[in-house]
């Protein structure tokens, strides 16, 4: 059977001196609108180590189609189930194997720089957490590098130690973007798992078509392409379609990648209503003026990124290397600012731990999927040694230590 997910949410409204009413199944609600409600989400998961493509089918899996469909995982009430268990066997093997599984012990001096207790690792400079691999890359292997701009800087990285990486295409070099201080490649940056999943589509199903009727028109003489990252000064048509047509060339290389690296960026999305599909970036300002109903904006749920997850691993899995290995990762980089009611921050919060957790589970749930903790790293590393003065953007140094303990765990 494909995998699956599913959850029903359960709405409960608790009057102040009242006993709580009996759960109330309810219709999807806006998740920015659930004042005064406290939910229950139930969420079955696939069970672990599953290397089964889901069914793609005929209809795009990136495509929305009215609150059912945008929903459809959470339409029934399943089992859910732990992401690990084990016998007391196992569990004494990594109480005595595991050397980082403590946080502090009395009497040990915080300033041990060889100390094995987390209370101590967090005072150097940089936290360098225990990883142990699933799976391993050779040199020969190709890599393809998808997601948020810190994916960018993963890219460089593993090119600088003589690894190819089919995503920085040469083809991007000539692309002169507005601000100088990026390359073309920011042209590429994907920032959703949906808009991830849109690229991909588009590029290895030959079902799935792009969307043309999504590149609006800003002028006369200018047009925009929302599933790419507006680095580019805006062009007419003819050439926004010719870099349309350039992402997709360079996208399909990544059948041919051994290795994939997903970074996860935001869970603030952008829904085009006229044609149904989650875009990458922010609409125009000019643009939703004079069209105020054509885009809604979507705080996302880990029910609809975990699916956006599964899609990409069932595209893979039909379409991508015959022994394709995945290493997800979230990007450490924050919001620059939320559509939300919430404070930056706390928007921020939820976002990253939302990605954070479907990252864990996706990656129990596949023998060729791992996570890389590059977000614990830059958190957990001294401030000042770690961030740009904006404290969004992370520092070379700190981008080293990541891909350095990334080659020495994962290349052999």
């Amino acid at each position: 059977m494909p995998s699956q997910i599913q959850a029903r949410l359960v709405l409960r409204w608790i009057l102040s001196g009242e006993k709580p009413a009996p759960c109330l199944s309810r219709n999807p609600v806006n998740p920015c609108r659930n004042l005064g409600f406290s939910y229950r989400l139930n969420v079955t998961l696939p069970a672990h180590s599953s290397l089964t493509p889901k069914s793609l089918g005929s209809t795009s899996e990136t495509c929305v189609t009215g609150q059912d469909a945008r929903v459809s995982s959470t339409s029934a009430e399943l089992k859910t189930r732990s992401i690990y268990v084990a016998r007391s066997t196992e569990v004494d093997n990594n109480w005595l194997e595991n050397r980082a599984n403590r946080w502090y012990k009395a009497g040990s001096s915080p300033d041990d720089g060889a100390g094995h207790y987390a209370f101590q690792r967090l005072r150097q400079k940089w936290f360098t957490p225990r990883i142990a691999p699933k799976f391993k890359f050779v040199r020969g292997d190709k890599f393809y590098a998808i997601g948020s701009c810190f994916a960018r800087g993963i890219e460089h990285a593993l090119t600088g130690r003589g690894v190819a990486v089919e995503s920085i295409a040469p083809e991007f070099a000539k692309l002169q973007p507005v601000n100088e201080e990026v390359t073309g490649l920011g042209f590429t940056n994907k920032y959703n798992t949906f808009s991830i999943l849109n690229e991909l589509r588009w590029a290895l199903d030959p079902e799935a078509a792009f969307p043309l009727d999504s590149i609006f028109q800003v002028t006369e003489s200018t047009w925009f392409d929302p599933h790419c990252t507006p680095t580019l000064e805006l062009a007419g048509f003819s050439e926004t379609l010719n870099r349309r047509a350039l992402m997709q060339t360079v996208a399909k290389r990544v059948a041919h990648c051994r290795g994939l690296i997903i970074t996860l960026g935001l869970v603030e999305v952008w829904r085009d209503c006229e044609t149904d599909v989650y875009t990458n970036s922010t609409p125009i300002r000019s643009v939703l003026k004079p069209n105020p109903n054509r885009y809604e904006f979507h705080l996302t749920s880990f029910a609809e990124n975990w699916d956006s997850l599964e899609s990409i691993h069932g595209l893979l899995t039909r379409y991508g290397h015959p022994d394709l290995r995945i290493v997800i990762t979230v990007s450490p980089v924050p919001l620059m600012a939320t559509f939300s009611k919430m404070d930056v921050v706390v928007a921020n919060t939820y976002g990253k731990s939302l990605l954070r957790t479907v990252a864990q589970e996706w990656a129990a749930a596949h023998e060729n999927v791992d996570y890389f903790p590059s977000y614990e790293i830059v958190q957990n590393s001294d401030r000042s040694a770690v961030w740009e003065t904006d404290l969004r953007h992370v520092k070379g140094a700190a981008v080293q230590h990541i891909m350095d303990l990334f080659l020495r765990k994962y290349l052999e």
